[in-house]
């Protein structure tokens, strides 16, 4: 009965005293001493610490099986693409019973041409084997992490000219295929006429009854064509300086125009959430994009399909065929209302601006290629030289210089606004390049427009870039 009990008692991690048991036998009550639980798991933990100290150096038995499926395993998950090219140099030696000269050059070739032969290659381990079908290369590791590529530099840009002469908010812009003058829409209902070189006034012209949001000089035509608010589109004759056609259609106001480039078709957009396309001579519509759920903020027409690119403040960017009259693509990744488009002279790419981030995108498919962040005020302007210089402006009157290719940000400026205006009034609300790419017009709120090039006098020591190269990561824009 002794044993037993005291052999339950180690079974519950209890110590007890030996006279408690005998007292239990006789009958006779005695006092038991508690200890906490806390004293009795320690004590627990160290009878077992000191019945497995013998074992504690020792490792368990390897199981040759479970080694031999592991190397299966991986063998044909890494290797299977060089797992049967490689044969062991004894197996080619006991080929056929040759002389030792002749085994010697069998053993060289088949190590040559049946071997795999790991090298590197551009940060990445290749292997090689050649055989009658012909050469095969193949990776056996991962490439390298890509890194970005080092920014091209550029020489800073500086103001060189202010142009008054509007009576209200210069909102948009178009400089001339021969690149002798420009013309600028505003607020005022008037669109003036400058010189570019000198910046004088040369012609205001009238006929607009509300803002004027768009403007587009043809370079096939002698044609001006205007956009505004008051839900009109305008062809202007440039030789007589007059209105020649009215394209009605629009709901609402309408905020951009752009011209195709090798066809005499005209594109505009406006605040009906739709993007009309009309036929230039017949001023009929030929098309009426939907597909917009808000307004419809830019255009811009390309030679090549997709043939209409369209921006809207419902935070998506939509490719459209021309011929059909139907969306190609729609590209989602932007969060907030999108702004501004523009496309790239050099390239077959375009970018899309918001107020969360600037976005490049490919050609045809629309396929996302970077992010460019940094800009946090509300873009409402883009523009790309074919020196791979972005310019964007913001409605804070903020204006970033960017590297097209990396994305680097290589000049930020804040406009002045001129004397006698509120700081309020330092907005950017269009921007272009002039046809050479040298010069640089904005269009403020201000009631001005200001101009300007690069310093000729900078150079890479005293405008150096500050870049510093990163590993790229893998995000989700």
């Amino acid at each position: 009965m002794l044993a037993r009990r005291r052999q339950n008692s180690k079974y519950l991690g209890l110590i007890w005293p030996v006279d408690f048991f005998l007292d239990l036998d006789r009958g006779v009550k005695m006092d038991v001493t508690k200890h906490s639980v806390h004293t009795l798991v320690f004590r627990s933990l160290k009878r077992s610490h000191d019945m497995f100290l013998a074992d504690e150096g020792t490792l368990a038995p390897e199981d040759v099986e479970a080694k031999r499926m592991r190397e299966m395993c991986k063998i044909s998950s890494e290797y299977w693409s060089v797992k049967d090219i490689a044969r062991p140099k004894d197996a080619v030696r006991a080929v056929g019973s040759t002389t030792e000269s002749t085994s010697k050059v069998v053993d060289e070739r088949a190590e040559a041409s049946q071997a795999v032969v790991a090298y590197k290659s551009g940060g990445a381990l290749v292997s090689k084997s050649s055989g009658a079908s012909g050469t095969n290369s193949k990776a056996l590791v991962p490439r390298k992490a890509p890194e970005i590529p080092k920014p091209k530099w550029h020489p800073p840009w500086k103001l060189v000219r202010v142009i008054s002469g509007h009576l209200g908010w210069v909102r948009c812009i178009a400089v001339d295929p021969s690149n002798q003058w420009f013309a600028t829409g505003s607020v005022d209902r008037l669109i003036k006429i400058w010189e570019l070189g000198s910046g004088k006034l040369k012609l205001s012209l009238t006929g607009h009854i509300s803002a004027i949001r768009g403007l587009a000089i043809s370079d096939r035509h002698p044609y001006m064509f205007s956009c505004g608010e008051d839900k009109t589109v305008k062809c202007w004759d440039l030789e007589q300086n007059k209105v020649i056609r009215h394209y009605h259609g629009h709901l609402s106001a309408v905020y951009d125009v752009t011209l195709h480039p090798s066809l005499d078709v005209v594109v505009t957009c406006g605040r009906d959430s739709t993007a009309r396309v009309w036929d230039m001579r017949t001023k009929a519509c030929i098309h009426t994009l939907t597909g917009h759920t808000d307004t419809v903020s830019a255009v811009e027409c390309r030679a090549l399909d997709p043939q209409v690119v369209t921006s809207s403040h419902d935070s998506t960017v939509r490719l459209w065929d021309l011929a059909a009259g139907r969306c190609l693509s729609t590209l989602t990744n932007h969060k907030k209302s999108v702004r501004a488009i523009a496309l790239n002279p050099a390239e077959n790419s375009f970018v899309s601006a918001s107020p969360d981030n600037i976005k490049q995108w490919k050609f045809p498919s629309g396929n996302f290629l970077q992010n460019l962040s940094g800009h946090n005020a509300i873009i409402n302007a883009l523009a790309v030289n074919a020196d791979g210089v972005m310019v964007s402006g913001a409605d804070n009157g903020t204006m970033n210089l960017w590297d097209y290719r990396t994305g680097y940000n290589f000049q930020r400026m804040q406009a002045v606004a001129q004397p006698g205006s509120l700081d309020s009034e330092a907005g950017i609300y269009a921007c272009t390049f002039d046809r050479s790419g040298c010069r640089l017009l904005t269009c403020e709120a201000d009631k001005t427009i200001k101009v300007y090039k690069e310093d000729e006098t900078a150079t890479e020591e005293s405008n150096p870039v500050v870049w510093k190269p990163d590993v790229l990561k893998r995000k989700r824009f």
